[in-house]
């Protein structure tokens, strides 16, 4: 097979190395957000005291990043259908690099939110954007494979959030560091600009084809085709569920947790944290490889969501324990919330290609829309126990009680991923054919 091989019916589509070059280049965005989703953590108890903030107000700035996040979805779903994608991802992670330059200069709060917030419409663009390419140069065998090296690559980007960040928080100052934060940004950009390309040669007849019939569909038309896949918002919230300890742990207050439970220092509490990272990079590719191998989305799914239970009451019992007893009940949490990654392939296999985006991005909206909403909710539950006295106050039986929000997520997750259809591995339009003849 040629370097530009590909079927009438898509599924053989390139060989060799440069569909991973490509994939890979354009999942360095989804790396660089994953950073500036996660980063708060590591500068959360700086930005209390800078801005006078209580875990509620601090939940809410960061949740601005999901808000925008959410907002942008489904325009960016319909652009990505329809646009190039290498053009949206450099406006994308353009706009995003400016958010972070803003924040490294925001005097007040309300400066602070808007930078945050520029930086949550960069989201709205990195992980779809990396699914559509994925669809054009792999094989539906292996998008679940090829989704999960990419989850790894933004899992990587949310390990420097938490202790490289922390230390040069340390030693520069969180200013200084979301402007190095910045810089670096620019280089993505760079290397995505260089390697980056929307589809192979042998692609362009299939993507005029599914454009002509996007077109013909219209904008309204393929978004209610997509919203009202029952299949779409159960893999979606069942993302949601799994992908709690990211956004609450590893983004927002998992450091302060286990520098109150455990006792442990801001460095120690960081590396700990990192290992939830580590346990998720190791683990996206790891089920999806799973997955494709057992030829099977579904079992998987619910045995992620069986463990992920388990193991976070496991870190709950834990009083003031010893670093390699948390080091492994977190990466093991990494670990199995991984299977998460397996619900995108289903919604892709389950859909009209030329609506991949599109539909994924329901998904990405109940993921996002989750940290948005569970963060001030985290918060709120920390004062709520506390009594809403000073900011930075809080003690460990309140971050204990907040933490009662996992096991009830995971089992929700459990349901969820009980009531998803099993797809096989196998893409299909049945049901477009079934709804338009």
């Amino acid at each position: 097979m040629t370097a530009d091989a590909f079927d009438v019916d898509g599924q053989t589509k390139i060989a060799g190395f440069k569909p991973w070059l490509v994939v890979i280049s354009a999942a360095m965005f989804f790396f660089y957000e994953f950073i500036q989703m996660n980063v708060i953590n590591a500068i959360n108890v700086d930005l209390m005291k800078a801005f006078s903030m209580t875990p509620t107000q601090l939940g809410f700035f960061s949740s601005s990043y999901f808000y925008a996040t959410v907002m942008f979805l489904i325009p960016a779903a319909m652009i990505l259908d329809r646009f190039s994608t290498k053009r949206v991802i450099i406006t994308a992670l353009g706009i995003c690099v400016a958010g972070n330059l803003m924040f490294s200069y925001a005097s007040t709060v309300p400066l602070l939110v808007v930078s945050r917030f520029f930086t949550g419409i960069g989201s709205a663009f990195c992980f779809l954007s990396c699914i559509r390419l994925a669809t054009r140069w792999f094989p539906p065998a292996h998008l679940a494979l090829v989704t999960g090296v990419v989850v790894t690559l933004a899992m990587t980007g949310g390990m420097v959030a938490q202790a490289p960040m922390t230390y040069l928080a340390e030693a520069y100052g969180w200013r200084q560091t979301m402007m190095m934060d910045g810089l670096f940004g620019i280089v993505v950009l760079l290397l995505i600009m260089t390697f980056v390309e929307d589809y192979p040669v042998g692609y362009k007849h299939i993507k005029e084809t599914q454009e002509a019939k996007l077109s013909e569909l219209g904008y309204m038309e393929s978004l209610r085709i997509s919203l009202l896949r029952k299949q779409n918002w159960l893999c979606g919230l069942y993302t949601c569920m799994l992908n709690l300890p990211i956004y609450l742990l590893g983004g927002f207050m998992g450091t302060p947790y286990l520098i109150e439970v455990q006792g442990y220092t801001r460095d120690e509490a960081a590396w700990v944290m990192t290992t939830l990272f580590l346990g998720a990079t190791i683990g996206s590719p790891l089920m999806g490889w799973i997955s494709d191998t057992m030829g099977l989305r579904r079992r998987p799914m619910i045995a992620g969501a069986v463990l992920s239970f388990f193991i976070v009451l496991a870190i709950m019992s834990a009083s003031h324990a010893s670093m390699t007893l948390m080091i492994f009940l977190f990466f093991s949490l990494g670990l199995v919330t991984s299977s998460q990654v397996i619900s995108y392939p289903t919604v892709a296999e389950s859909s009209p290609q030329m609506l991949t985006a599109t539909s994924v991005s329901v998904v990405s909206i109940t993921v996002i829309s989750s940290g948005a909403i569970f963060q001030p909710i985290f918060g709120k539950l920390i004062d709520l126990h506390h009594g809403g006295q000073i900011s930075g106050a809080y003690t460990a039986s309140d971050l204990q009680f907040a933490m009662w929000i996992f096991p009830v997520c995971f089992l929700l997750g459990l349901i969820l991923a009980v009531a998803i259809k099993e797809t096989h591995c196998k893409a299909t339009d049945k049901n477009w054919r079934a709804l338009h003849g």
